[in-house]
């Protein structure tokens, strides 16, 4: 009996390790995420809770058994560390009635982490824009079949799953996401890996026309505002980096200062004039009640600068103060549509500070890695950074769920493709994802 549960224990340790294993369990992590709104909307937050505790669960166990071939240098970003840590930590200065709550919301996030994690070690950057691929297109396919049931063959909304059924008149559409706008930014992720995988050669001339013209048809039915300022930013994002990638390896460094620099300014001088660019904004359609929003959010944050009123996720039962702001711009708000508002509101300075350094560290190790490779591969890292971190100024999916889990393996992923911290202990080398080194550029199919 001893040796026949030592066989089982064996065999499905070997399963766990096998790249057929590490496949299946990055396909259906990454089809989680994306579908986390409409596993939501239709079983509950009780349902999606058990699915992210299951992959955290199969994700632990993954990494368990693949112990030996891991190593704390490089296992993931000191700065995701201290953040988690922040954020648990919350719980000591939470309102009294809400530590249950925070305590959920920190599993969530902690959960979420750990299934990044598990796939940024266990494949490589081309098997992940692969995975991101396969799904995305699937996924994309069954919003836009869904919308044209909806909005033409039975030409009734399908409530439940947020579905208005307006894509005879030009949208705008939600697909499977139950928004317009999480559909555009969806749809522009999905462009980046498209995009990734013709130039990579990975899939059929075909396959790859019709999913970049599937998210193209997407991105322009949403009607999304962010969806449009995204492509325009990842754009900009572009032409840096073939720039970079261009520029001779002597003078890559001074390009890349360049490149640093003037967004350093952009970024400093939207800072200065944030007054004036919400007021310009707040004037047209669709933006002033943002602006009201957000400075309700400031003015709460001014009570708690330093460390928030408590993690407490998503504004769904609407904690406190979220209530209060709710009530006072008598508008149902679901989150403070902006991931650095939330994150000040809830983790105060400190863990906005935090956010802000995990979120630049993972960003110039992605875009150092791109522009000092030759593979086109290593572009998706920097750029699916930028329409997360872009997407974060009018939105909190960041903060939660699939933006946060994107956020964090991109973040962990960048980490091994470039991290100061392997030249601390050169005897150990950051390992290859199970199914080898990252596979060539020209190879096709070799991320499967």
């Amino acid at each position: 009996m001893t040796s026949m549960r030592r066989a089982a224990a064996d065999a499905i340790a070997d399963n766990l390790r096998s790249a057929a294993f590490a496949r299946a369990y990055t396909l259906t992590a990454l089809t989680a995420a994306f579908l986390t709104t409409a596993v939501h909307n239709v079983n509950g937050i009780v349902t999606l809770a058990a699915i992210v505790a299951g992959l955290a669960a199969v994700g632990t166990a993954i990494l368990f058994v693949r112990r030996d071939e891991l190593s704390l240098i490089g296992f993931a970003p000191t700065s995701l560390a201290l953040l988690i840590v922040w954020a648990l930590a919350s719980v000591a200065w939470s309102l009294d009635g809400a530590q249950a709550r925070t305590i959920a919301a920190w599993l969530s996030l902690a959960g979420w982490a750990v299934v990044a994690i598990t796939i940024a070690h266990v494949r490589d950057t081309l098997q992940i824009a692969r995975a991101m691929g396969d799904v995305l297109r699937w996924i994309l396919t069954a919003s836009l079949a869904v919308e044209v049931l909806s909005g033409i063959v039975f030409d009734v909304p399908f409530p439940t799953i947020g579905v208005e059924g307006l894509i005879a008149f030009g949208g705008p559409v939600q697909g499977l996401f139950a928004s317009r706008n999480l559909l555009g930014f969806v749809a522009v992720l999905a462009l980046i890996a498209f995009v990734i995988e013709w130039r990579a050669r990975a899939v059929e001339r075909h396959i790859a026309v019709y999913s970049i013209a599937l998210a193209a048809l997407l991105v322009v039915l949403s009607g999304s505002p962010t969806a449009l300022v995204l492509v325009v930013m990842l754009l900009l994002a572009e032409l840096a980096l073939a720039f970079a990638r261009r520029t001779p390896r002597e003078r890559r460094r001074r390009a890349n200062i360049v490149i640093a620099s003037l967004s350093t300014a952009g970024f400093v001088a939207a800072l200065l004039l944030h007054r004036q660019i919400i007021d310009f904004f707040a004037a047209r359609s669709g933006f002033a009640a943002r602006a009201d929003l957000w400075s309700a959010v400031i003015s709460w944050v001014r009570h708690r600068p330093i460390n928030g009123w408590g993690l407490f996720g998503t504004w769904e039962g609407e904690p406190f103060p979220t209530n209060i702001i709710n009530l006072s711009l008598d508008v149902p708000n679901a989150s403070a549509l902006d991931t650095y508002l939330d994150v000040l509101l809830q983790l105060g300075w400190v863990g906005l500070l935090l956010f802000c350094a995990f979120c630049a560290i993972a960003l110039v190790r992605a875009w150092l890695a791109a522009a000092d490779r030759r593979s086109v591969v290593y572009a998706w890292l920097p750029l699916t950074l930028v329409a997360l971190l872009v997407e974060s100024v009018f939105e909190s999916y960041t903060f939660s769920d699939l933006g946060w889990m994107l956020l964090v393996l991109c973040a962990v992923r960048a980490g091994r493709e470039r991290s100061w911290r392997t030249r601390m202990d050169p005897t150990a080398p950051i390992p290859p994802a199970v199914g080898g080194p990252a596979a060539p550029q020209d190879r096709r199919g070799s991320a499967r």
